[in-house]
């Protein structure tokens, strides 16, 4: 790779980051602070950037020297950001030093360019396959004083708009305490923006909330001990013109697992201070001389093709270098997972039968959900032990095993690793790996408390359980669940100036969990659970290339889920099955088609009790695996396009194009009938707009220009006297296809 992605200008000091895409230009400003200048379309090269530094003499202003008393702290755009030195604004960075004080004067102190990209330590990341993927700057700032440096990470990609940020800080000498370290800091000139979040709750995570930028502060947050159900750890700043194709959008993602926070604070100069990392609150870190800390990474992506840019961007990114292992760039397999069809009632026959149908139907992944282990017959016993149960299974999972790779099936196996029931032997022997405090009531949650994580101790003992059982099993797919939120979050193997670094090192030690495991069964397919999308963040991906999306299976919600979630996510990272009617979370009757239909954009199985399927049924199932595992490639690894909003009305269509764009699948979708309605028709993209497609169901042939000009004709009985019309919760799957390719139809 070309150095000069990253250069530097001695004279102006002055660093441009750069891809065919995107810039990012900071300086070392007169004073020795590092001032950011410009993010967003890629901009010419040129020996100093100057005119972008904005300074003036503003009453009662703090100024940053003497001999420029235009120049404050406060009304420069900076890279990393602190407060008590002139700046009045929220920090990037809070310490406390050993005299009590907080104050820090950050400066310049030396850089340095290295091509590829280095992890950081303990923590997931994006990464590199070679160093021509990437080049990295790291600049590393100072306060002699106090004895503290900071080095800033950026990271920018070859063909990805997108930079990843981190920062290390460190103490030289004597000792200091980190309060609050944020991964990324970013001024941006002006406010007019509206802000995208992803929110909502269990069973309806992920929905697309948008708002316009005020002055003050405006963001969101996790203090559940994870990532949660309400928020995702994502926002975008999108201009007032930006759609789904087209306007300036800047995306802002965490890749981490725990407490975090996501701002956008705008001063009464309508500069806006995006800033993301760890949550302060409850958080801080003892730093001894030579000793450092060294925040998630976080990745900040622009776009001036609309929000499905964005999105774009983040799925190629977290899609290929985050994910990562065996079933990275594989499409994954077809599995029936037996929990809404058994719950814990069963025995090895009973799943047995079910496999035996799964196998007739096309299925290839049998998962058998809780329940396994002993004392395990409701949620308040059997948790922390991982003891087999053979009343269930005689011949235990290696038995099991045997007789699902007999009828030509793989093993899949549920685990919940980070929680523990009362009454357990772990539980009664050692009462202090326990997240309580001694004296105080501990809460519980699903009859269950948590286990303390950031001790070593019990990330090794899990580890031991867990491998004594699935030796020599035959499992070759984990479903990793965590059924609660964190409480009590003190560490009764940790001393009182350990306990702010409590929950931060919990999530290092389920990171370092799932590491030892996947080193020791590199084969396993993972996917993370938290009572379905509890912890669906980009720190799960990069040790699950899948995680359940969501409990809520019900056709129509899942809509509204799925979209939400590929603001950012890839739709291979989607869990999605098709499940049972009345659904057993909304009680909705939907259509097994269109059930089908929303499922297959994703991780596709089934959430059902197959034995109980009528004649017709078992065919309709039939046929979805069919149509899944022809198309499944471009399903889950395709250009994914986001057409029309379920939030904005009564239909919602996506779509997906192959890599050769000689492949597409659209996906419509109506909630509620409709009679006498106008004509419908939707613009497609992403085509070749000089292949003729073939387009299925409507049997015609038409070029890519046609389809993304004029668009296709989806209206149907709807427009006009609907006599046998569809119904509600209707759907189809248009298949265009290069007509020089054999046509198919669902």
């Amino acid at each position: 790779m070309d150095m000069t992605r990253i250069h530097f200008n001695e004279k102006s000091r002055t660093f441009h980051l750069w891809n065919d895409q995107i810039s990012y230009i900071m300086k070392v400003a007169k004073s020795g602070h590092l001032a950011q200048l410009y993010f967003g379309r890629r901009v010419r090269e040129r020996e100093d950037y100057d005119h972008l530094l904005e300074a003036r003499r503003r009453s009662v202003a703090v100024t940053a020297m003497d001999e420029d008393p235009d120049l404050s702290l406060e009304h420069i755009r900076q890279e990393y950001p602190v407060y008590g030195t002139g700046d009045m604004r929220m920090p990037a960075l809070a310490v406390c030093l050993p005299d009590g004080s907080g104050l820090l004067d950050l400066k310049y102190k030396d850089h340095r360019i290295e091509k590829g990209k280095k992890k950081p330590e303990g923590l997931p990341a994006t990464y590199v396959e070679r160093d021509e993927e990437a080049c990295t700057l790291i600049v590393r700032l100072a306060d002699d004083l106090a004895g503290i440096e900071v080095e800033l990470h950026y990271t920018i990609f070859a063909d990805v708009p997108a930079i990843a940020r981190h920062a290390v800080i460190s103490c030289a000498a004597g000792r200091a305490r980190v309060d609050q370290a944020m991964s990324l800091s970013l001024d941006l000139p002006d406010m007019d923006f509206d802000m995208v979040e992803l929110t909502g709750a269990w069973s309806r995570e992920r929905h697309v909330k948008t708002r316009p930028l005020q002055e003050g502060v405006q963001g969101i947050y996790s203090l559940r001990g994870c990532s949660g159900h309400n928020f995702n750890p994502f926002l975008a700043l999108k201009r007032k013109n930006c759609d789904e194709y087209q306007g300036e959008i800047y995306g802002f993602s965490l890749i981490y697992s725990g407490n975090f926070m996501a701002r956008a604070d705008v001063d009464a100069y309508h500069t806006t201070r995006v800033m993301l990392g760890i949550h302060p609150q409850n958080f801080s870190w003892e730093l001894e001389a030579g000793a450092s800390f060294t925040t998630p990474e976080a990745v900040m992506v622009y776009s001036d093709q609309g929000q499905n840019g964005m999105s774009q961007a983040y799925h190629r990114l977290y899609g290929l270098r985050l994910a990562r292992g065996k079933y990275r760039d594989r499409v994954r397999p077809i599995l029936v997972n037996n929990w809404e069809a058994t719950y814990f009632d069963f025995d090895e026959e009973k799943l047995l039968a079910l496999a035996r149908e799964g196998k007739e139907l096309g299925i290839e992944l049998f998962v058998l959900d809780d329940g396994w282990f002993r004392n395990r017959n409701d949620d308040r016993g059997g948790l922390g032990d991982w003891e087999i149960d053979h009343k269930k299974l005689p011949g235990g999972l290696k038995g099991f095993g045997e007789k699902l790779d007999k009828l030509g099936l793989s093993f899949g196996l549920w685990i919940e690793p980070e929680m523990v029931n009362a009454g357990t032997k772990l539980f009664e022997e050692h009462p202090e790996w326990v997240l309580h405090q001694p004296g105080r009531r501990a809460s519980q949650g699903r009859h269950q408390y948590v286990l303390d994580y950031s001790c070593p101790d019990v990330v090794e003992y899990i580890y031991d359980k867990l491998t004594a059982a699935l030796d020599g099993s035959r499992v070759s797919y984990i479903k990793w669940d965590m059924n609660r939120s964190m409480s009590e979050a003190f560490s009764c193997t940790t001393g009182s100036e350990g306990q702010g670094s409590v929950m931060h090192r919990y999530i290092l030690g389920v990171y370092r969990l799932y590491e030892k495991l996947i080193r020791r069964y590199p084969d396993i397919l993972f996917e993370s659970c938290a009572s379905g999308g509890g912890r669906f963040d980009p720190g799960m991906l990069y040790y699950a290339p899948q995680c359940w999306t969501s409990d809520d299976t019900d056709a129509a919600e899942r809509i509204k889920i799925q979209y939400g979630t590929s603001f950012v996510y890839p739709i291979s990272s989607m869990g999605a099955h098709v499940s049972a009617v009345p659904n057993h979370q909304m009680n909705r009757i939907t259509p097994l088609s269109t059930r089908g239909n929303v499922a297959c954009f994703g991780a596709f199985g089934y959430e059902l009790n197959l034995n109980r399927l009528t004649d017709e049924e078992k065919e309709a199932v039939k046929e979805q695996i069919r149509f899944v595992k022809t198309y499944r490639k471009v399903l889950q690894f395709g250009a994914f396009y986001r057409l029309k909003s379920p939030f904005e009305g009564n239909e919602a269509i996506w779509m997906t194009v192959s890599e050769d764009r000689k492949l597409a699948l659209v996906g419509y979708y109506r909630m509620l009938q409709e009679i006498n309605a106008p004509y419908r028709r939707v613009r497609l993209a992403g085509l070749d707009p000089d292949c003729l497609y073939h387009v299925s169901g409507l049997e015609i042939d038409c070029y890519g220009d046609e389809l993304m000009n004029a668009g296709l004709i989806a209206s149907d009985s709807s427009c006009g006297e609907v006599g046998d019309g569809d119904g509600d919760f209707v759907s189809r799957i248009y298949i265009l296809e290069a007509v020089e390719q054999t046509g198919g139809a669902k």
